[in-house]
């Protein structure tokens, strides 16, 4: 499975929704601390640019004494509908700056240096420690997950139901009586998560490993196909 050092830097570099809260500042549109870009510095500080003139700037820029805390917040959110369709949280935390010269005219970039990281989704709730989050790489499908969960949903979904045969034991008693609904709620380089969806709303996720980790777009169909083999024998 991935760690959650892994897992919340695949969310810091997703396109998942996320808002920069510097504790004490007001704001009149709370789109205004949303950064334009996010990147992640060989160090493990995050980098998030910001219009020039943006509270956030101001407060980075006009700080008296220590440099200002802040907490990026970011939620994970299906993209394709399902019930539940949060996928999780992620926090990190720290001392806020502003980094000259790295953004275009009009712009500047703001550093989060990193202090703490918390993360709560599908797998459960971790701390990440600074070193940890620092070596980890974002999973390597983070850039396509929601256009191939969205094609999967739209294209595949009886294969995807079919998937429940392999749920061992409760193959009969679910799949076979309930015929539930198969939505692909969650990809990354070890598998698939489904979540079934039964009637009046009951829904269960089973999780289906790949044979080996994926690297690309080639090596998810190639694993896909063998998933799919095996669920129509």
């Amino acid at each position: 499975m991935p760690s959650a050092a892994e897992r919340t830097r695949t969310l810091v570099q997703s396109t998942c929704s996320a808002v920069l809260v510097v504790p004490g500042l007001d704001v009149a549109r709370p789109e205004q601390l949303v950064p334009g870009t996010r990147s992640v510095g060989p160090e493990g500080d995050l980098f998030l640019e910001f219009p020039a003139d943006s509270p956030a700037v101001r407060a980075a820029a006009h700080a008296r004494g220590d440099e200002p805390t802040a907490v990026l917040e970011i939620t994970d959110v299906a993209p394709v509908s399902v019930p539940h369709r949060i996928r999780g949280r992620a926090w990190v935390s720290g001392r806020l700056t502003c980094v000259p010269g790295l953004a275009d005219a009009g712009r500047m970039m703001l550093r989060l240096e990193f202090g703490e990281a918390y993360v709560d989704d599908l797998w459960g709730a971790e701390d990440i420690a600074q070193e940890d989050f620092r070596d980890a790489a974002p999973d390597p499908l983070v850039i396509h997950e929601a256009e191939l969960l969205q094609h999967l949903h739209a294209a595949h979904g009886e294969q995807l139901r079919k998937l429940c045969g392999l749920l061992g034991e409760r193959t009969d008693h679910t799949c076979s009586a309930h015929g539930p609904t198969a939505v692909p709620v969650a990809l990354d380089r070890f598998g698939l998560r489904i979540r079934f969806v039964e009637g009046r709303g009951a829904c269960f996720d089973a999780r289906f490993e790949f044979p080996e980790p994926v690297r690309d777009v080639g090596g998810l169909r190639r694993a896909m196909h063998t998933l799919f083999e095996a669920a129509s024998r």
